[in-house]
């Protein structure tokens, strides 16, 4: 029994090493598990006793041999360590297994300034009392080790700096559903709050990072996405500064819109003085998006959009790369770059791109988003005009350099402006989508802050959360998770406070949300259809027109209680207009699926009584969020049965789900033998999704001639896409060799690693002879 060696208990009392006690608790943590062994992981923890060795070490140290043994031939040793960490966890919170009630629970963390004081304002004893009744905290076992350590780190309340944790998962779910529906009526919240808790804790629906740490917090600002516009003006550029800062420290994730900058050298006072161009207010942006650590959950970061056509883009497309000095780089920020049909057309035609800085060209910038054919006859006129400074390059050679630097950092990403406002929720004329965000999946109005106080501008919030697609048995499912979904969320919007007015007159008449999803590898396995072969393609489209369907229904029944968006009139919804009328035609040849619900008895309603949401749907990455769910991420093939992914804990692997009886019906990322199967796919979603979707393009050097991924093949993807009415293209992953199972530390979606992909341009190249018809 080891009496002569004492350990030091987390209380600070000491009792005698009891190896029994060790041996019953990793026991507890395997009971119900295969494959899993209590011996392999006393054996590979390698604890040495000595006297005073803390209870805490011993248990640290047996959580992470569970973790180490986690494996393909033994995926359930995520859950044996999982045990353990959560055990380890309550006895941190709580310094017991047992959690507290809840009604305890709460009043302590008021008191602790650690959750809002109106949880003990808006509901009783006796309510919170039957909430807590209602917890089950057995779920916490269903949580993988990758979960249980990014909960951990990112979303339970805790004192960062001390390490102090104050709460486990359970209690997160019920209180962010408590939070949420605060102001239903007394009769119906406590059934509402019950169905959305057992909805997010059975993992049935996932909610972002800012919802899952913030929400029950004193903290009150959610929304996952921010679009904010620049004018050309410094008391313009100023306000947006401000406003970056403001969202960045609130753990939003920024889309800066800076297209209207006029380009370097442009007359300014009159002639007084040249315009210093573009780049001395990107890095003023940037220093802005780096300013603030987000609380410690994440770092700011942003994506900075501008037009193909602008005069400087060729300056601007090599901003992110690593050659050149600091003066002419602003690395720290991802950028967006802007297209549409009329720059594609002169592609195809081995014709030229006119440049023009936005100043020059009156009216241009605008028509670029709200009226293709007006952009063109602008275009063409201002093309035309000897008194207008321009320049002109190649097609082929202004969108292979594109392709380069794309592919070189991974990190420049592309916005097709026409699909954004053609196949959109919004009307271009009134309401045009100037830009997207930094993950790639939001389309909303925005208007430049003249000043900071500016009421006139409109900054645009998302609020996002999705739908676990493994957890759908039937199509039906949907109707209930909408419901529940989209209620959440609205009254989120009322819930959480806004730092800039412009930011809460745009939430407040638009009323925006982004609804994506998770598992969808793992829902295309479970159906035994792949990727790559178009054998998925009639059960995706399928499975979003029924989200799409049922999101606009549960929006419409909203709107019926509480009244349509103020601002409804700017949709094309008010028109009588859906996804599945303004959808590229084009998918019709790669995807006949017929639509199977009643599209016309909504649309009337619609028109009838309006919608509570301007928007519904985003495919988001959910790289974070998911694993929470122990699911695969968004729309992602995974890299490989096992994820590998760095945290400030040391590796996390995580299995893909059901794993034993479908690890032959998963299609791995890198044997998928090329992008098309999936730009399918995203342009069937894209049908009926109303926003737009972070889609990544893949490429695997070692399958071409001399290790290069030859430029035609990335105009080619480049080109389906638009063709699909794909609206933006976000990473760019390029294999570099890693081992994808055990080693692979860029799983998922997680930033592709900044290298120079080799790639190679050809000068001749015709586009495929414009073949490809857009």
């Amino acid at each position: 029994m080891n009496n002569n060696i004492l350990v030091t208990k987390r209380c600070g009392e000491t009792e005698p090493l009891d190896l029994d006690k060790i041996h019953k608790v990793i026991t507890w943590a395997a009971k119900g598990l295969n494959n899993v062994s209590v011996s392999q992981v006393e054996i590979k923890a390698h604890i040495q006793f000595y006297d005073g060795i803390k209870t805490a070490d011993i248990h640290e140290t047996l959580i992470k041999s569970a973790a180490d043994l986690i494996s393909k031939d033994a995926p359930d040793y995520q859950y044996l360590a999982a045990r353990l960490a959560i055990f380890h966890l309550r006895k941190k919170a709580y310094g017991q297994f047992e959690p507290p009630k809840l009604y305890e629970q709460v009043v302590k963390m008021v008191e602790l300034g650690k959750y809002d004081p109106h949880l003990l304002q808006d509901y009783s004893k006796d309510e919170l009392d039957q909430l807590g009744e209602y917890i089950d905290h057995w779920r916490d076992m269903n949580f993988s080790y990758a979960a249980v350590k990014q909960l951990e780190g990112k979303y339970l309340v805790q004192n960062r700096v001390t390490g102090d944790i104050y709460e486990s998962a359970q209690f997160l779910y019920m209180l962010v559903a408590a939070c949420l529906f605060a102001n239903y009526p007394k009769d119906t919240r406590l059934s509402y709050i019950k169905r959305f808790y057992d909805a997010v804790s059975q993992f049935k629906i996932s909610l972002p990072t800012p919802i899952m740490s913030g929400v029950r917090t004193p903290t009150r600002q959610f929304s996952s996405c921010v679009l904010i516009e620049t004018g050309d003006s410094l008391d313009s550029i100023n306000a947006t500064a401000s406003a970056i800062v403001k969202y960045v420290s609130q753990r939003a994730g920024i889309g800066v819109n800076a297209g209207r900058i006029r380009a370097l050298g442009s007359p300014i006072r009159g002639g007084e003085a040249f315009h210093t161009g573009c780049i001395p207010f990107y890095k003023y942006f940037q220093t802005a998006v780096k300013s603030c650590s987000q609380g410690g959950v994440r770092g700011g970061a942003a994506t900075l959009f501008y037009p193909l056509w602008h005069l400087e883009v060729e300056s601007l497309m090599v901003l992110k790369n690593n050659r050149g000095v600091e003066e002419n780089r602003v690395r720290h920020l991802d950028y967006g770059v802007q297209f549409n049909k009329l720059m594609y057309q002169r592609l195809i035609k081995d014709q030229d791109i006119t440049l023009f800085s936005p100043s020059d060209v009156p009216g241009l910038y605008d028509a670029f988003f709200q009226d293709q054919d007006k952009f063109e006859q602008l275009y063409v006129q201002y093309e035309n005009d000897p008194s207008i400074r321009k320049k002109t390059i190649r097609a082929i050679e202004l969108f292979s350099l594109f392709m380069q630097e794309r592919a070189s950092t991974g990190r420049i990403y592309l916005q097709n402006v026409d699909h954004c406002n053609t196949h959109s929720p919004f009307d271009a004329k009134v309401a045009p989508v100037r830009q997207s965000n930094l993950c790639l999946e939001i389309a909303l109005p925005t208007k430049p802050l003249e000043h900071v106080n500016d009421e006139n501008g409109e900054i645009a919030l998302c609020t996002l959360s999705a739908f676990n697609l493994g957890k759908i048995e039937s199509l039906d499912d949907f109707e209930e998770m909408a419901d529940l979904a989209v209620r959440a969320l609205d009254s989120l919007l009322d819930y959480q406070d806004y730092p800039v007015p412009a930011a809460y007159n745009a939430t407040m008449g638009r009323r925006t949300l982004g609804i994506g999803v998770i598992n969808f590898a793992y829902y295309l396995a479970k159906h035994g259809v792949k990727y790559s072969d178009g054998s998925a393609n009639g059960l995706v489209h399928k499975t979003f027109e029924a989200m799409q369907y049922y999101l606009l229904k549960a929006s419409n029944n909203l709107a019926k209680e509480k009244g349509k968006c103020p601002k409804f009139d700017e949709t094309t919804y008010s028109q009588g207009i859906l996804p599945v009328d303004t959808y590229k035609k084009d998918l019709d040849s790669v995807c006949n699926e017929p639509l199977h619900l009643d599209w016309e008895g909504l649309r009337k309603d619609i028109v009838e009584h309006g919608l509570r949401n301007s928007t519904l749907s985003a495919l988001m990455p959910s790289e974070t969020s998911s694993q929470i769910s122990n699911a695969t991420n968004g729309i992602e093939p995974p890299r490989g049965h096992i994820s590998v992914k760095s945290s400030k804990d040391g590796v996390l692997k995580q299995v893909v789900p059901d794993y034993e009886n479908l690890k032959d019906a998963y299609e791995l990322l890198w044997d998928i033998p090329s992008n098309d199967g999936y730009l399918q796919l995203v342009g069937i979603m894209q049908k009926f999704v109303d926003q737009t979707i972070s889609a990544n393009t893949n490429y695997d050097p070692s399958k071409y001639d001399g290790g290069k991924v030859p430029m035609k093949l990335l105009l080619k993807d480049m080109l389906t896409a638009y063709k699909l009415g794909v609206k933006t293209a976000y990473y760019h992953n390029t294999r570099d060799g890693a081992k994808d199972d055990q080693n692979d530390l860029i799983a998922g979606s997680q930033a592709p690693k900044e290298k120079e992909a080799e790639v190679v341009v050809e000068e001749d190249d015709d586009c495929a002879g414009g073949a490809c018809k857009i």
